[in-house]
Order: C-alpha cells, then structure tokens, then sequence
C-alpha cells in the first residue's frame, strides 16, 4: 500500500492519548477535549485516528482525505497529530487498531481518549472489554453526559479500576485495566449538528 501520510513518530517512554472517530466533520470540541486530554492526563501528545469509517453508523461519513485535511487545518498545537493510522493498518475496530498500535509502537504508553457520551454506550462496541483491559482509558465530560456515563455497563463493571481525579495525570503509566472520568469546560459543538445546519 501506497502511505499517503506518515505514521506518527513516539519517542519510548511516551505518553500518548488517542481520539479515534469519523471527525465528520472535525471541529472545536474536538480540539478542545484533546487539549484538556494533554493537561489533564499528563500526555506528551495527542493522536486523532480519523477512521475510514464507524461501524456503528449504517451511514457512511464524508471522504477520508477531506476529513484528513479539515482536520489538519484545524489544529494549532505541534503536540496534536492527525493520522488516518487505521486505513493504513486495515483495521475497522478500536480493539483491532488498539493491539497493532501497541505492536507498532511497544515502548509507547497508550490512554484512549473518549468523551462521557461514549462510555455510556462503550458496552456496544466490538470487544469492549478487550479495549478496557488493554489500555487505560481516559473520560471526559461533555454535555448531557455524566450520569449516563458513570452509571454505564462499562463504568459498573469496572468501577474498582477507576482512577481518582488526583491520580490522573499519570494515567498512561498506569497497569490495564483504569479509568478515569475527569469533568472539562464544556463545549457542546457536535460533528452531526454540523452536518444538520448544512456547515459541512
């Protein structure tokens, strides 16, 4: 396969979050949430895993190179990278591209980043619980969210391995499975709200 883009580099040791999603279209919230993600996680970097498409979606989101690009417009921080690693990979699921990124990069500590809106339906995801005990994984609250959230599947199944706010800035350093729920300003921009005003 022809690499359109380059993969990310990571020095060993690093700590890095990753925002997987169709960024259809990408925008503030996004950025926003990955820089509370850097200074609340203690991260080193930021990757956006723009997917080639969500397999919860039935439909199919905008072309993979224009979300790319519109995303790369976005970001102002060097510590934020934007890569379509999965299309490169050919994975389809988090579980899948989670195991071959920690093959490519063994030295690399990963945290998947995720908003509260996502762990209160994480249950359905493919092999969610693989994902959990593989990596930790690092909440954080948007609107509408906390409570769906906290009371999730995935948050009374694993509610032993919780992180407390205090301890979460060394996260990636921490031993699969944690977690950790940290309350951010809130934004409330959203990619389909977007797409529903016809901005995208």
């Amino acid at each position: 396969m022809n690499l359109r883009y380059e993969l990310p580099a990571a020095r060993p040791g690093q700590a890095i979050g990753l925002l997987g999603g169709s960024f259809d279209p990408p925008h503030e919230g996004h950025l926003h949430i990955s820089k509370e993600a850097l200074k609340r996680f203690g991260l080193h970097g930021v990757w956006w895993l723009v997917s080639p498409g969500n397999p919860l979606k039935t439909r199919g989101p905008a072309p993979l190179d224009r979300r790319m690009k519109a995303a790369q417009s976005l970001v102002d921080d060097p510590r934020i990278k934007v890569t379509d690693i999965e299309a490169q990979i050919g994975t389809r699921y988090t579980a899948q591209t989670i195991s071959a990124m920690q093959k490519l990069y063994p030295r690399t500590h990963f945290v998947w980043l995720m908003g509260a809106d996502n762990l209160a339906q994480f249950h359905r995801w493919d092999n969610w619980q693989q994902i959990i005990e593989r990596v930790p994984i690092g909440v954080l609250a948007r609107p509408g969210g906390r409570i769906p959230a906290r009371t999730s599947k995935a948050a009374q199944l694993y509610r032993s391995y919780r992180v407390r706010k205090r301890d979460a800035f060394g996260l990636a350093y921490q031993e699969a499975p944690a977690w950790s729920f940290v309350n951010v300003p809130m934004r409330d921009d959203s990619s389909s709200a977007i797409r529903a005003r016809g901005a995208w």
